[in-house]
């Protein structure tokens, strides 16, 4: 926000009352998003207040309201239709499979029955996931038969979770290779990829990211560039801010998702410090119809790495040696979620709502010097944990 707000007098729509964001906007409504109905009458009451020149948001599950919001305005934006087709990973695969997009083998299911004849179709190792859900929210890799049944439940639950698009289950087919995204810009249809996040995964058979790291000068974005863009035109997605995944399977570079907006886990922030790309400034002269800046002014890397402890639990002390802080130039930001006496729950049981205590971002002159820079701080950081009474949460 601070960075849009840099260019742009930003105006906000907020379930609560302004607290961090007062200095950065000149005017809000509190209205919970999440209700159409509220976000429509906030967004016409600030649209009577203010000229609107654009909508955006960073939050995945309000993609469809956005669009919406900004369709009744009269702005610019992609159709509701399609971020509902980037929300929907059921109407994801069709269109990939439409357009020849190389992607998994999918199928939706109602029930464990249906799971079964599809899982023994597609063959063993397959992903149980959500259809409508975000933040790898009941997505699990399930490896044989008898692990099914308690997979299935694991995926329906998560599937009923609030926040989703829909309640429906996939099976997929289990994409093998390093997890990577391509993080994109999209104007009047054309696509240029700017960055390729590396991807950390931990909790297995989970899908928990623990960290991500870029390099400006990574010769993989070549590669993968071409069919993130097939991707984006598949969907039908004309405009705006795609964070496409996608793993390397030795059949070749293959999509997991399409996201119609800024990588989450600070993924913007470390594209900036080995770019120079300001990703929400792109955004939102994306969303108020202004042609952005895609000059680098920077060929360097940076990562950053999602701090978990060791098991689930009251969360009792967290902290990085002050000393090794002030001495280090390339430690660029600690920051941390849990706070002392919040209660830490892993997965299986928790997310990435509450799952993690924090997060440290560095800078290096390549990805193998950011690398060994995220061990390094590592060594610097303290999280100590009560665990709970049974508690069966472990670390990565």
């Amino acid at each position: 926000m601070e960075q849009v707000a840099a260019a742009y007098d930003v105006v906000a729509i907020t379930p609560h009352t302004l607290t961090w964001e007062s200095e950065h906007v000149v005017d809000h409504e509190v209205a919970d998003p999440y209700e159409f109905d509220q976000l429509l009458a906030a967004g016409e009451a600030i649209a009577a207040r203010h000229p609107i020149a654009g909508v955006l948001t960073w939050n995945e599950p309000l993609l469809v309201h956005t669009a919406r919001l900004a369709e009744h305005l009269g702005l610019r934006t992609n159709p509701a239709s399609v971020m509902e087709n980037c929300r929907d990973k059921h109407a994801t695969r069709r269109l990939l499979a439409a357009h020849r997009v190389p992607s998994a083998r999918s199928g939706r299911v109602a029930d464990l029955l249906q799971a079964t004849i599809l899982a023994e179709d597609i063959g063993y190792p397959i992903v149980l996931k959500p259809a409508g859900q975000a933040g790898s929210v009941g997505v699990i890799r399930v490896d044989n038969s008898e692990d099914l049944a308690g997979a299935w439940d694991f995926a329906a639950t998560g599937a009923g979770l609030a926040g989703g698009q829909n309640t429906d289950v996939l099976v997929e087919e289990y994409l093998d290779g390093p997890e990577i995204s391509v993080e994109c810009v999209t104007q009047h249809g054309h696509t240029h990829a700017v960055a390729v996040t590396r991807k950390k995964l931990g909790f297995e058979p989970y899908f928990e990211e623990t960290g991500h790291t870029v390099d400006a000068a990574d010769a993989l974005l070549a590669e993968v560039a071409p069919i993130a863009a097939a991707a984006i035109r598949a969907l039908g997605i004309d405009s705006g801010i795609q964070h496409v995944e996608m793993r390397l399977t030795t059949s070749g570079p293959r999509i997991i998702e399409v996201n119609g907006r800024i990588g989450g886990d600070l993924i913007g922030h470390i594209v900036r410090l080995a770019t120079g790309l300001d990703l929400p400034r792109i955004a939102a002269d994306l969303a108020c119809g202004t042609t952005p800046d895609l000059e680098r002014t920077r060929l360097r890397a940076a990562g950053v790495t999602l701090l978990y402890p060791e098991t689930s639990g009251t969360l009792t002390r967290r902290a990085i040696d002050e000393e090794f802080a002030d001495r280090t130039p390339w430690l660029d930001l600690v920051q941390w979620i849990g706070h002392v006496g919040d209660q830490i729950v892993l997965p299986p049981e928790g997310d990435v709502d509450v799952a993690r205590a924090g997060l440290y971002v560095v800078t290096g002159y390549d990805a193998a010097k950011v690398e060994e820079r995220l061990s390094q701080a590592a060594q610097h950081v303290t999280l100590a944990v009560q665990p709970a009474a049974g508690a069966t949460g472990a670390a990565a």
